[in-house]
């Protein structure tokens, strides 16, 4: 948000000592304790010191302060739209908003996928900074920047991160986030193929992929990030494994064996996974390629596991020896 002249005069940064704003410029940029001590000079019980001054000169402890309204007419507020199915992105409309430098992201991220939940101080100093965690004070400015730049310029629109004696606590309300779009379209693909309409439904399906632009919270740091990113990443190839077996369904083999050769690569302990691709191959009469994918699932679990394949890929394996229907063999 960027201040006229006669608004600075009022901000509350302007409370702030020269070296106190130099402290928290070098916060917004992410910088360690350490790293802030090195650059400014000084050392990091000073640092510490200045954080605590911010804090309590901005009033981060409770309610961040407020700017003056300009004008007393309401103005339609655009839509908070947020994306963690790929980079961590928000927008207002159709507006970018740019969310500040990627710990205070990773810091938004531990919020937005826990919307609803009050999250501690403590618990997302672990889950940005893990095992080596800055000066706590450090999370309510960033709680404070983060505030103001997810809410409209006109401050008359209450920030989405609130506080209660639990923590800080992101409202999903009239938030649109891609995540819970996703889940909206799946089941929209699901009830779909429960009706028979399976070429919508893989249709629906298509379209919740596509909502992932890339790595979900590519480039965030920490241990929530990282576990945010498997989850999702796991949920990815589940939409993909419905949507090739309502493919192969259809009789679309040869639609399928692409994506699941890429998924089985990736994948390559998975079973489900293995046993889609035999079907599909066996379907398109591949018949060796598909008794090659059993001997190669067969020898990984073996060797990485110690253990042999379980029910499913074993009776598709008999039953493409056999030249059997796999809709039987597959149940």
């Amino acid at each position: 948000m960027v201040l006229t002249q006669a608004e600075e005069v009022h901000s509350p940064v302007a409370l702030l000592t020269a070296r106190e704003r130099g402290v928290l410029r070098a916060v917004g940029r992410g910088l360690s304790t350490a790293e802030i001590a090195a650059e400014l000079s000084i050392a990091e019980v000073a640092v510490k010191h200045h954080l605590g001054r911010i804090v309590a000169r901005l009033g981060l402890g409770e309610e961040e302060p407020r700017l003056s309204v300009v004008g007393s007419q309401p103005v339609p507020v655009p839509p908070l739209r947020l994306a963690v199915l790929g980079p961590l992105r928000a927008w207002r409309g159709a507006e970018p908003v740019d969310l500040g430098p990627v710990r205070q992201q990773a810091l938004l991220a531990a919020l937005v996928l826990r919307a609803g939940t009050p999250v501690s101080r403590g618990e997302l100093l672990d889950a940005v900074w893990g095992m080596e965690p800055p000066a706590a004070q450090v999370v309510p400015v960033y709680v404070y920047r983060l505030r103001k730049c997810l809410r409209p310029g006109d401050g008359q629109e209450e920030s989405v991160i609130g506080r209660d004696r639990g923590g800080y606590r992101f409202s999903g309300e009239g938030v649109e986030l891609d995540v819970d779009t996703l889940e909206q379209v799946t089941a929209d693909a699901a009830a779909l193929a429960s009706d028979g309409d399976l070429t919508a439904a893989v249709g629906r399906y298509d379209d919740a992929l596509a909502l992932y632009q890339g790595e979900p919270l590519s480039g965030l740091p920490g241990p929530f990030a990282e576990g945010a990113r498997r989850r999702l990443n796991e949920r990815r190839t589940v939409v993909m494994q419905e949507k090739l077996e309502l493919q192969l369904r259809m009789g679309r083999y040869a639609d399928a064996i692409g994506e699941l050769a890429v998924l089985t690569s990736a994948h390559p302990h998975s079973e489900p996974l293995a046993a889609l691709l035999m079907r599909a191959l066996y379907g398109s009469g591949r018949r060796a390629d598909a008794l090659g994918v059993f001997t190669r699932l067969r020898r990984r679990l073996v060797d990485d596991l110690g253990v042999e394949p379980g029910p499913l890929p074993r009776r598709l394996h008999q039953a493409v020896l056999r030249g059997d229907d796999l809709t039987i063999a597959r149940r």
